[in-house]
């Protein structure tokens, strides 16, 4: 399938990728009939998805049966009057049923949010009427369904609710009942052009309300390298990205690039994240490639990993934040697998990646993706040289290249902040080393100016997290006279330290940081606290924390 879309394929190394990797994109392209149908054609028993849950359950379903059951999603949605370009948010966790309505909504062309279920009413109340939702499809848990109904007074434009169960509320649809009477789906010829809509992602920032970040119908095919050159998957792969369905990192790795190139997703739908169950599933299932964050990772390197049979993993890739090279050290220790670093936004996908056919550098996010054209510019608008930090941007005056978004919803001013002048602007801050590998430093907002230097605060923080106290933590600058900022770090001390916060402890993690990066970076200030301010997605509010430290001063 991969060969319609790549005027070639194979590399023999990074220069060669570099140098001739291109997309070919066709015209009105459609994932869900020009993927999982095409598939389902070719190969219709081919296993596109295997599902279990911590319940015991366990489905396996071909691209036939997605084929079958997305149509009949379709069918069905139809009848209720959903129609090319209505929004409709799926709140499904890691339920199959959301890969039966993404691939429906893509069939209609209609647009899909994919939301968490950790969404309060007043999240849902600003998502409904920020996007004109029309319709909602959720989980059938109380939990989930009593902060749906709570926000539906306040929610003039949503018009269905659909339940896959297990509980069918009054007032809501039956899902499951729905698609069993749905009658056949009849394809929509050229439903979409390939600028149109196809995903709004509200993302999660560290400050103010979040954005709505629109993608267009051939986002799909820029996480090629995603799936191929970044996981390394194969027709044989069995894939599992950790991640719920909720957040826009499930498409990145359980569903677009791994059908392209024709891996099984595997799919774990768990309440509760245990790590020792994740290493069960590796071992029963045989999984070849794991996907995750460096959360993940630290939890997984502090089991017994001589209990299980690893073998079968071939390729680890993670994301999600910065890796401290600790971790890479442990895991290749234990695992002999090297973790594969890769950066992108909600805005992108992979835009810096370690390759099959680059040596991993522990801590480095690796090198640019030759699908877009990446640069790292300083504050006076040139390209930084080696060594020297500078913002991530992805130069678009030559063209926008597949898979960047087409600017925030409803929001053309927001949009124009970042990108400007034929230049898209991260706001992450990176330094590139003589081999061209580049280095998270931070957030463009998050830099701390001290004495002169300007310091990331993940080079502080992965210093100290190097240190057996430090659990987690947040660098941020509090205001100073003499220096104009200090560098602070706010940690939460692992359980067998936390009777030892005193100056002591502080000294000793003070000494410890001065040895790991350079001297002047070392926080001067340290607080102990048992948690620290997140997201809903779990990014640290550093912002928050500035803002509490400010009204001290």
């Amino acid at each position: 399938m991969i060969e319609k879309y790549l005027k070639q394929t194979e590399f023999s190394d990074f220069e060669d990728f570099s140098n001739n990797y291109k997309l070919l994109v066709p015209e009105h392209f459609n994932f869900a009939y020009d993927i999982v149908d095409a598939w389902a054609e070719k190969e219709p028993n081919k296993l596109a998805l295997l599902w279990t849950n911590d319940k015991g359950k366990c489905r396996q379903f071909s691209f036939a049966e997605m084929k079958y059951y997305s149509d009949q999603t379709a069918s069905y949605l139809q009848s209720l009057g959903i129609k090319k370009g209505d929004i409709v948010m799926a709140i499904l966790k890691r339920r199959y049923e959301f890969w039966f309505t993404i691939l429906a909504l893509h069939k209609i062309g209609a647009v899909i949010i994919p939301a968490t279920h950790l969404l309060t009413s007043k999240d849902i109340i600003y998502r409904n009427n920020a996007a004109d939702i029309k319709g909602i499809i959720a989980v059938g848990e109380e939990s989930i369904l009593s902060q749906i109904n709570d926000a539906m007074p306040e929610s003039p434009s949503v018009e269905l609710l659909i339940s896959v169960g297990p509980d069918i509320p009054e007032g809501w649809h039956d899902f499951h009942q729905g698609i069993e009477n749905a009658a056949p789906f009849t394809k929509i010829d050229k439903v979409n052009e390939n600028d149109d809509p196809l995903i709004v992602s509200f993302t999660s920032g560290t400050t103010g309300n979040p954005k709505m970040v629109m993608l267009d119908h051939v986002y799909p095919l820029a996480h090629i390298v995603t799936a191929k050159y970044w996981h390394n998957l194969h027709p044989n792969s069995l894939h599992l990205t950790i991640a719920d369905t909720g957040w826009l990192k499930a498409v990145w790795g359980k569903l677009y690039g791994q059908w392209i190139v024709g891996a099984v997703v595997f799919v774990y739908d768990h309440e509760k994240f245990i790590p020792a169950d994740i290493l069960s599933m590796i071992e029963k299932y045989k999984i070849t490639s794991l996907c995750a964050p460096p959360t993940i990772f630290r939890f997984l390197i502090r089991e017994d990993l001589s209990k299980y049979d690893l073998s079968s993993l071939e390729y680890c890739t993670i994301a999600g934040e910065a890796l401290n090279p600790t971790v890479y050290e442990q895991f290749l220790k234990l695992t002999g697998v090297k973790l594969r670093e890769g950066y992108g936004q909600s805005e992108t996908t992979v835009t810096v990646l370690t390759s099959p056919w680059t040596n991993p550098k522990p801590g480095s996010m690796g090198l640019p993706n030759p699908h877009y054209d990446v640069d790292l510019l300083t504050p006076d608008g040139r390209s930084a040289e080696v060594g020297e930090q500078g913002e991530i941007i992805v130069r678009t005056d030559r063209a926008v290249p597949v898979g960047l978004f087409r600017g925030y919803y409803r929001n053309e001013a927001l949009t124009n902040e970042v990108w400007y002048d034929g230049i898209y602007h991260t706001g992450d801050l990176a330094w590139r080393d003589e081999d061209g590998f580049f280095w998270f430093s931070g957030r463009t907002d998050d830099v701390i100016k001290s004495s002169g230097y300007r310091i990331g605060p993940f080079e502080v923080e992965s210093a100290l997290m190097t240190h057996p106290a430090v659990v987690e933590c947040a660098v941020t600058g509090v205001p100073d006279e003499i220096r104009g900022q200090l560098v602070k770090a706010t940690i939460i001390l692992a359980h067998d330290y936390k009777d030892k916060a005193c100056e002591a402890l502080v000294k000793e993690i003070q000494e410890h940081v001065k040895t790991v990066t350079a001297p002047y970076k070392y926080p001067r200030v340290i607080e102990f606290v048992d948690v620290l301010p997140k997201t809903i997605s779990g990014k640290i509010k550093r912002a928050e924390i500035r803002e509490k430290d400010g009204r001290k001063c």
